[in-house]
């Protein structure tokens, strides 16, 4: 996909005039806001485009005149959209509001323009409809007189068709879906050059730091308001800003009394909303990730997207009634936002009780429970409007907290604003959409956030607000990876094999043990789903059972997919052998290998790049811990460092290889905690030590540069690492879970051995990483010097650290903080929780582990102070009372010991220690005293 940065400074260039002359003429519905918005109606009861323009061209050679004036139309409305919400959060209440509606408005033009051209792109009956759609991506691609910010209109469009015909039975059906999602890809590169831009248009509280030098999306807007301006785009909305604002609209109803907005919520308690579902896609995946968080949600449904009612007036559900049955099954509320999303302050009271009763039939279809709750679309009522409706025995209710995803494009500028409006109210209802992807990609960050932070989460039931206290998936789901890394892969894939019992070579004592922590590992912490994890050990890792799922089920391009990552670990035996033209050649021994024929019993190095390389998947990992293993092929160098790196490793694909020592060496099988030595250090690296530079991901180089400087400084052993043919310069990448672990006497410290070799481990990579600080690249990038595939000196750079916002360096700084605890280095342990209260002074878990530290040190009263603070930042946190429990009655304050506990059994009533703290404080005397998790380690 061609799409070059545009040649910003030509402001004599024409912007697709071409398309600007259908304007939003085409929206069927009546656009005039309601009476009760903050903005005078306007008379006009129809659109019309909002800026002169030429009459429409002609369509360019092989796309049809309807199917180009559809795309025509989306950009235009994209750009009006553009001009609409720039500047938006220096704009004053009245005319703030008049935009809010206004852009809601444009928003659901947009999507009725976006299911058209998806309507007619899915005519795939007809032979015309593939090399129409393939003239349309031809424009969309390179059209001259285009910023590449336009092409960002047709974001959903192509998502749509890489969807509809990836799986499509022609060849020509199929290109055209791989075009598309190679497009998708370019477009994430776009979407992340413009971020900080896009983020100053959208963003309420967004933050500008150092003014961009290459992104010229100013230069863009400039361009776009010589076309448009906000006023026209109002007024031809039927919406004028008045001087002065209406009485009665200042402020909404502060405690709920009559239509709700959250108000009376508790503190730190949000109600999640998304309204115009059911979707035939998006609403499952949001299903998956509240499933995720334990959070109930409330989903406004359109009657039309139910289903529709007969001539009778018998209620019959559509294709999407489906998706509302697996809404209610998830244990969510559905509630009814009318049936056609109209704007029903304009409507005759008879039409308003239409919508509602027509939608409240089709809701009772999907057999959900009964529910009183309605929504306005666009939030738009008057008196009588809302009189019409509580006549129906339903209430309204509305949002605190706009996401704003029906107008921001970005996924994180999306979050970002939800946290910081949330942050800002400390409670409300908050409105997202379910009927696009950018919601389902910001959704993770928002409700990651919201956790650590100590929200809750609320639903409507019976007529009140019911809370429920949220936790994080489970680590045995299998879906403890980090937001990023939902986005960054579409499935992953593992073969884990570990061999102790061989049948010929000399036995192993930790092989099965490296692989059934590696396995965990890869679905406990980085997310790989259990039934993507083909594990072998001992007996079942024959020859034939490794090549099968090789070759079979990780080369089976109908399962792993092209935004896949697959990754191979082994530990077991390996071995040299010497060819005839004097070559050495690697192999990896499966538990049948006979001793003395290489070539016919075991797996060559030059096989597994075969594999590699026949591979659908983006990117590919394989991690060998044997003897003799570091004898794969390199090509090209490491990857540079790229502040767009996450968009440009996208695009790359990435063949890597890391090997637990050299063609003359053998490797350690006598590790810390029942590991080989390398594989213990992957373990320590991948626990987050190997983020070298903080941006919160792991990458293959990062994991080389900190394994292979560690294990050389505690093995007579030198791990190589590399790329095989066919590799891109794309990174095969970890993304870091945040960790929620408060600490407790019931968190597993290292032995104090193990505790030792991390020490000398840490030791050995700053050295290393301060001994390339001498480099005059240092200020720019970390570079680290180690052997690569075939044993040379090869020189790893990473980018360097980038600023991060101080909720997030103090989730790192508390994340350090836990492992440097289980590791029994206390010193350092306080000052990472420190730090992490200078970032972020109301952090609970910070300041609970902080206390923890004191507790540890024998310190009780300065531990009981930390922990009344976390209490103090956070009330529901069951850990922090159980501690102060512990400390008070540790310092002799038995009252005050009584108290936290008892606090802390009715919070966490399941908890282990429960039986013997209400055996205490049935009976507080010194028989029934709770032992006290051990001090002065």
């Amino acid at each position: 996909m061609q799409m070059n940065r545009v040649r910003w400074q030509a402001a004599s260039q024409a912007v697709a005039v071409a398309a600007l002359s259908l304007g939003l003429a085409a929206c069927q519905r009546e656009q005039p806001v309601a009476a009760a918005a903050p903005a005078a109606v306007a008379a006009t009861p129809a659109m019309t485009a909002s800026a002169a323009a030429p009459p429409v061209a002609a369509a360019p050679v092989g796309i049809p005149p309807q199917l180009q004036e559809r795309a025509d139309a989306l950009l235009a409305a994209h750009r009006q959209m553009i001009v609409l919400m720039t500047g938006e959060r220096t704009l004053d209440a009245a005319e703030k509001r008049a935009v809010g509606a206004v852009g809601q408005l444009l928003f659901h033009d947009m999507q009725e323009r976006q299911r058209a051209l998806v309507a007619q792109a899915g005519e795939d009956s007809d032979p015309a409809t593939v090399p129409a759609l393939n003239a349309l991506l031809d424009r969309i691609e390179s059209e001259p007189s285009w910023f590449d910010a336009d092409r960002l209109a047709f974001k959903e469009f192509l998502g749509e068709l890489s969807t509809r015909y990836g799986q499509a039975q022609s060849l020509s059906g199929l290109k055209l879906g791989r075009r598309a999602s190679e497009d998708l890809a370019v477009l994430a590169e776009i979407e992340q050059a413009y971020d900080r831009e896009l983020k100053d248009v959208f963003g309420r509280f967004a933050q500008r730091g150092i003014e961009p030098k290459r992104e010229k999306w100013a230069d863009y807007v400039a361009k776009l308001q010589g076309i448009y301006s906000r006023e026209k785009i109002l007024k031809d909305f039927g919406a004028i800003v008045p001087y002065t604002q209406p009485a009665g609209s200042a402020k909404e109803s502060a405690a709920d009394s009559r239509e709700i907005f959250g108000t009376s919520l508790p503190p730190k308690t949000v109600v999640l909303t998304f309204d115009d579902g059911p979707h035939a896609k998006h609403t499952d995946e949001i299903l998956e990730i509240l499933k995720r968080y334990d959070a109930p949600a409330i989903f406004f449904e359109l009657g039309q997207n139910l289903g529709k009612l007969d001539a009778q007036g018998k209620a019959q559900l559509g294709a999407n009634g489906a998706v509302a049955k697996r809404v209610l099954a998830a244990g969510h509320v559905l509630a009814n936002h009318s049936f056609s999303h109209g704007m029903m302050a304009k409507m005759s009271d008879d039409a308003v009780r239409t919508e509602a009763t027509e939608t409240e039939a089709l809701l009772d279809v999907t057999g959900r429970p009964q529910s009183t709750l309605f929504r306005f679309p666009y939030g738009a009522r008057n008196e009588d409007k809302l009189s019409a409706v509580e006549a129906l025995k339903l209430r309204s209710m509305l949002w605190t907290v706009d996401s704003m995803d029906w107008a921001d494009p970005v996924p994180k500028s999306i979050a970002d604003r939800v946290l910081a409006e949330v942050d800002k109210a400390k409670r409300g209802v908050i409105l997202f959409h379910d009927i696009q992807g950018r919601t389902v990609q910001a959704l993770p960050t928002v409700l990651d956030q919201l956790v650590a932070d100590g929200y809750r989460f609320a639903t409507w039931r019976d007529g009140k607000f019911i809370v429920n206290a949220p936790k994080r998936a489970a680590p045995d789901d299998g879906i403890a990876a980090a937001a990023a890394g939902d986005t960054l892969y579409r499935e992953s894939y593992a073969l884990v094999i570990g061999i102790d019992k061989y049948a010929k070579w000399p036995g192993l004592h930790h092989a099965v043990l490296d692989g059934k922590a590696m396995e965990q590992a890869l679905v406990t912490r980085f997310g790989f789903k259990p039934e993507n994890v083909t594990a072998l050990y001992d007996g079942d890792a024959t020859r034939a059972n490794i090549l099968r799922t090789l070759n079979d089920k990780l080369t089976d391009s109908k399962r792993v997919k092209r935004d896949d990552r697959v990754l191979v670990f082994f530990a077991g035996h390996g071995s040299t052998r010497k060819l005839a033209s004097g070559r050495d050649v690697g192999y990896i021994i499966p538990v049948d290998a006979s001793l003395d024929d290489l070539a016919a019993d075991a797996i060559s190095m030059p096989q597994l790049q075969e594999v590699a390389e026949a591979l659908s998947a983006k990117h590919v990992l394989f991690m060998v811990d044997a003897c003799y293993s570091g004898l794969g092929l390199t090509r090209g160098g490491g990857p540079r460092g790229s502040k767009n790196f996450l968009s440009d490793n996208a695009r790359r694909i990435g063949r890597q290889m890391i090997t637990a020592g050299g063609a003359d060496q053998q490797v350690a099988d006598d590790g810390p905690g029942g590991h080989s030595v390398f594989t213990w250090t992957v373990l320590q690296a991948l626990s987050g030590k190997a983020d070298l530079n903080g941006d919160g991901v792991i990458t293959g180089t990062e994991l080389a540069a900190y394994v292979a400087p560690a294990v050389s400084a505690i093995a007579r052993q030198t791990p190589a690492f590399g790329s095989l043919p066919g590799s891109e310069g794309g990174e095969f990448v970890f993304a870091l879970p945040t960790e929620r672990e408060g600490l407790s006497g019931d968190v597993v410290q290292l032995d104090a051995a193990a505790s030792q070799v991390n020490k000398r481990i840490d030791e050995a990579n700053e050295q290393a990483v301060h001994a390339a600080a001498a480099t005059p690249k240092a200020a720019a990038a970390i570079e680290v010097v180690v052997k690569n595939l075939d044993g040379a000196e090869a020189k790893l750079t990473m980018p360097a650290a980038a600023p991060v916002p101080p909720r997030v360096a103090a989730q790192r700084a508390n994340d350090r903080g836990l492992q440097l605890y289980r590791e029994r280095r206390y010193d350092e342990a306080e000052a990472a929780f420190t730090e992490a209260l200078k970032q972020q002074p109301r952090f609970a878990l910070a300041a609970n582990n902080l206390g923890f530290l004191y507790f540890k040190r024998g310190k009780p009263v300065e531990a009981a102070r930390w922990f009344e603070q976390a209490i103090d930042m956070d009330g529901s946190r069951a850990l922090a009372y159980l501690n102060l429990g512990d400390a008070q009655l540790q310092a002799g304050n038995d009252a005050k010991a009584l108290a936290a506990y008892t606090t802390f059994v009715g919070l966490a009533p399941k908890h282990p220690r429960v039986p013997a703290l209400q055996a205490w404080i049935a009976a507080p005397d010194a028989a029934h005293r709770p032992a006290l998790p051990p001090t002065n380690s």
